[in-house]
């Protein structure tokens, strides 16, 4: 059976460029979840680029840590992290290997496998918001730490592969302020990384970073 167009493995050189080219140039790309039950696809609408030691809103600002081990390379890997003690996020290794950047994941469209997300996110109201936020889309593809530091640009039998799909025309793309992002790191003039695709219903809502009340 020959693949179809759209479902052809992105290759690594993708991924081995400037996380400010690789981040808006993943939408509209497919993100795809081998699981027992079956496939899951995800069509990416929103996502933030963090570019390590250039970054204070980087894990790998500081440097390398056991945590942040998969974001120095090879490009074209998946990095996962537990955050809040309860959920999953993930993102994709970009730039030459060594220099620690990645594109977090925060939202998409599932375009396949969409029973077998809902079972994952019993709490969303309808399909448009089954991976509305990049801990919703973890869990809508059942993705954990047992996932970091997996291939996503080879075709052979890996749980996650990032695939062609259909690159989103500039003129649709918008960018703005990381959700969340506190200090430095936060200043949206500074770092307007967080991209998407516009007026699509499945984009989450941006929430500034609110400093928790120190305890009395």
């Amino acid at each position: 059976m020959i693949a179809s167009p759209d479902r052809m493995p992105l290759p690594r050189e993708f991924f081995d460029r400037p996380v400010l080219e690789v981040a808006p140039d993943l939408l509209g790309r497919i993100l795809v979840r081998t699981t027992p039950e079956g496939p899951i696809a995800v069509r990416l609408t929103e996502v933030e680029a963090y570019d390590g030691p250039n970054d204070p809103g980087s894990h790998a600002y500081r440097g390398r840590t056991a945590r942040n081990e998969v974001m120095f390379g090879p490009p074209g890997y998946v990095y996962v992290y537990f955050t809040y003690g309860m959920w999953h996020c993930m993102n994709l290794v970009c730039g030459p290997e060594g220099r620690a950047s990645a594109v977090l994941l925060r939202a998409g469209e599932v375009i396949e496998g969409v029973d077998l997300a809902r079972k994952r996110r019993l709490s969303a109201r309808n399909n448009k918001e089954l991976a509305k936020g990049p801990a919703r889309l973890a869990t809508a593809l059942e993705v954990d730490r047992s996932l970091n530091g997996t291939d996503a640009c080879t075709s052979g039998d890996t749980p996650l592969r990032m695939v062609t799909g259909m690159q989103i025309p500039s003129h649709q793309v918008r960018s703005g302020p990381r959700t969340g992002v506190a200090g430095e790191g936060g200043d949206g003039e500074i770092h307007p990384w967080r991209y998407w695709v516009a007026d699509d219903p499945t984009v989450s809502p941006y929430r500034a970073h609110v400093p928790r009340r120190p305890r009395s």
